[in-house]
């Protein structure tokens, strides 16, 4: 059997890779950093084996360097008919094309420079409340995607809090001390709600206001708990497999989704909650603590934090297996709050090296055309 590598570049639309060539094709993303595919001249099993082959072929891993650290892979599967129409029946393909991702846009400042607050809602329907401001803060703010507007002020100011909900159902709990106390909002005003069963700060938040869940935290020690949350108390749910603090949550109590935080060192785990038990996930690409995320658990996104550079703009997306490399933010910074979804997310204020009164808005890029690097191999016997 002899093996003929070819390379070349093409223009491609992103829709038509996805939707049409779906058939063809078997898509998978590779982590940051890593080789496009590792080959080994045996060619002969490639089909049967996965893909999982290798050939000594360093214009492949060239094709990772021309798009930098993160790339989607594209392998066509054994065909009768090839879409590409560019080898026979007795060859394959690998593409490679960027990640389409999202950026970020500068929104309307908060009126309240902090960091350590929380966040519920949407993108054009946002909430912020609590946080540092130099002492814990009791400011609640609304955004309209534009700008922000005071709000109904908590009734126990403080940091460290978690939120979940909307913007006229929203809910925060925990925060420094650390604290039990649970807080509604109706849209204009706060209500006490039932006490977490644990004391914790740090700890992360989704859901809703009347099936909440909440996540880790610092309880005087890293905490694994889990509580969920119907509208009146919170009861004990599934412990996380990791403990840890300042990490990031999002999706719903059924689906929940917990990332990063700080575990005695930067954690990349994610978990994934069924509303009984939770499950690893797919790890970040940067291991970070400090981050902040929303989204669902199978279209999650996650932003900011402190990796071991210092303060963090990466984002990074899930879709319910892997992470992929999002837009940076435009500003840096750790102890964020986010809201929305990972197409249309929201994020406000936090610490850049002084406290931040930064929104920025997120819109993922999901379609257009893309000019491609591709490499494929021809064999014959």
């Amino acid at each position: 059997m002899t093996a003929r590598l070819h390379e070349g570049s093409m223009v491609i639309d992103y829709d038509d890779i996805v939707n049409y060539y779906g058939n063809y094709l078997t898509i998978f993303t590779l982590p940051k950093n890593s080789a496009l595919i590792n080959l080994n001249a045996n060619l002969d099993v490639a089909f049967t084996q996965n893909f999982n082959f290798t050939i000594n072929a360093p214009e492949v891993s060239n094709i990772v360097a021309a798009f930098g650290s993160q790339v989607v892979g594209l392998a066509v599967k054994e065909f009768a008919v090839n879409p590409f129409s560019v080898v026979s029946k007795s060859s394959m393909i690998l593409l490679a094309v960027p990640t389409m991702t999202g950026t970020w846009a500068v929104g309307g400042n908060l009126n309240t420079a902090r960091s350590s607050l929380a966040g519920a809602g949407t993108q054009n329907a946002g909430l912020c409340m609590g946080g540092w401001t130099g002492a814990n803060s009791a400011v609640t703010e609304e955004y309209n995607g534009t700008s922000w507007a005071i709000g109904g002020a908590l009734n126990t100011a403080r940091a460290g809090l978690a939120g979940a909900g909307t913007q006229d159902a929203g809910l925060c709990m925990g925060g420094t001390g650390p604290l039990t106390t649970t807080e509604e909002y109706n849209g204009t005003s706060w209500a006490i709600g039932g006490a977490l069963n644990t004391a914790r700060r740090s700890l992360a938040g989704a859901g809703t206001q009347t099936a909440g869940l909440c996540t880790g935290g610092d309880d005087g020690a890293l905490s694994a708990a889990t509580e969920e949350y119907n509208g009146t108390s919170w009861a004990i749910g599934g412990a996380l497999n990791t403990a840890r603090s300042s990490l990031a949550g999002a999706g719903t109590q059924n689906a929940g989704l917990c990332t990063g935080g700080d575990d005695g060192a930067l954690s990349a785990v994610t978990e994934e909650y069924n509303g009984t038990s939770w499950a690893t996930g797919g790890d970040l690409n940067t291991a970070r603590q400090g981050l902040t995320g929303c989204g669902t658990q199978t279209a999650g996104l996650c932003m900011g934090g402190d990796e071991f550079a210092g303060n963090s703009a990466v984002t990074e997306e899930y879709n319910g297996t892997l992470w992929a490399v999002g837009g940076n933010l435009n500003t840096a910074r750790l102890s964020l709050a986010g809201c929305g979804m990972q197409a249309m997310g929201l994020c406000m204020g936090g610490n850049d090296g002084a406290l931040s009164t930064v929104t920025e808005e997120y819109t993922k890029n999901t379609a257009g055309q893309l000019t491609v690097r591709y490499a494929y191999i021809t064999m014959s016997l």
